[in-house]
């Protein structure tokens, strides 16, 4: 099946009894058993539930790997990867990730004993530089989290495997729709199922999804250990959005094209960090391994915090609020909010800025955005 048919087919057909055209949601806690030593697969819910499954299932074929794990928010699919580490062991990360991945990594598992670099991983050298004896893990996110920054993925996965460390991706900003990690050397991918996964804001969730058997059983021991996975109903909504990932996809990275370029020509804009735009320094990496530039920008507006405040102060479509992946356009100002867990010297060293403001752009039609835009940004 192409991609867009496992979207809509991938775990649906669950019910043999009265043939349900979608997936029923079983909202029940606990399972009967038929006897001391057997059941129908499932026994209770935190450790598996039929709904899950069937989100499980699709997830992992959208993305091309062997199991998947949902659970109840994107920071619990990543906590769940950290917990296959150890006190000692040592992790390489970009300098310029999600803000509250920088927090839990920074903050939580660092206190756990386990080591952490940040690195500029758009230069592979500096991963293999950073590489220890004790490395067990790179973590890429790409593109990243305000600036779009690519990784070069199957590069960086090399320099992991030779140094004997997994990769890890979250592709939570394009989907597997545009990117698909486990195609390039990736070991797992994370994803936040809040986002263009769901694709219509009503959820929080997250996916880790795996392509090496042992792996999968780790990640799923991990999962039911500490409570992750998430509720029936949750992903009963995720797999419902999941059914128009790829048209959505296309209203998305048409819409995020046209701003990109409005902003890129508009006098009081200074930067559009944008892969689309062909100055991008990474473009062609961008056309390498994505099959589109996705729905995500940010831009610096000259003038600075003034000048930001002002032009928040006068958007109507646009929704002033952090996440992103929905259906609707959202900014936000990544120095307060997505980004503030980290210190300011760290959030600047990774080229966030007072006058930077990030974008999801949603769906509606580009001239209603863009018309929107130019009056936010009218002197």
């Amino acid at each position: 099946m192409q991609f867009e048919t496992r979207c809509v087919h991938v775990g649906v057909d669950k019910d043999s009894t009265y043939l349900s055209a979608t997936t029923p949601i079983y909202p029940t806690s606990t399972f009967r058993w038929d006897d001391l030593k057997s059941h129908r697969g499932f026994d209770y819910t935190r450790s598996g539930n039929p709904t899950r499954k069937a989100l499980e299932e699709n997830l992992a074929a959208l993305e091309g790997g062997i199991d998947c794990r949902a659970t109840c928010t994107g920071m619990s699919a990543i906590a769940a990867t950290m917990h296959m580490f150890q006190p000692g062991d040592h992790i390489i990360a970009g300098h310029d990730i999600y803000g509250g991945t920088y927090r839990l990594f920074d903050a939580v598992f660092r206190k756990m004993g386990i080591e952490f670099s940040f690195v500029r991983m758009g230069d592979p050298e500096n991963v293999r530089k950073a590489m220890k004896s004790n490395t067990k893990c790179v973590w890429l996110e790409t593109p990243s989290n305000p600036l779009l920054n690519i990784v070069d993925i199957a590069a960086i996965c090399e320099v992991a495997r030779k140094g004997g460390a997994i990769s890890i991706a979250d592709n939570t900003f394009l989907s597997p729709y545009l990117q698909r990690p486990f195609e390039h050397g990736c070991d797992i991918v994370v994803h936040s199922t809040t986002k263009y996964l769901n694709g219509h804001s009503d959820v929080v969730g997250g996916c880790v999804i795996t392509r090496h058997k042992e792996h999968a059983e780790r990640v799923s021991y991990i999962v039911n250990a500490l409570g992750l996975g998430c509720s029936p109903f949750d992903a009963w909504l995720v797999l419902r959005g999941v059914k128009t990932l790829g048209p959505r996809m296309e209203a998305h990275q048409r819409g995020a094209m046209a701003v990109a370029e409005f902003l890129d020509s508009h006098a009081r804009v200074e930067h559009v960090y944008y892969p689309g735009l062909k100055d991008h320094p990474q473009h062609d990496l961008a056309k390498r391994q994505q099959s589109g530039f996705g729905a995500m920008l940010s831009f610096d507006l000259k003038g600075g915090l003034p000048a930001v405040e002002k032009a928040l102060s006068k958007m109507k479509m646009f929704q002033l609020a952090e996440s992103l992946g929905g259906v609707e356009s959202l900014i936000e100002y990544p120095d307060s909010m997505s980004h503030a867990s980290m210190s300011e010297p760290a959030r600047r060293e990774a080229g966030i800025s007072e006058k930077t403001l990030r974008v999801s752009v949603g769906i509606e039609h580009p001239d209603d955005l863009i018309a929107d835009l130019k009056q936010a940004l009218a002197e």
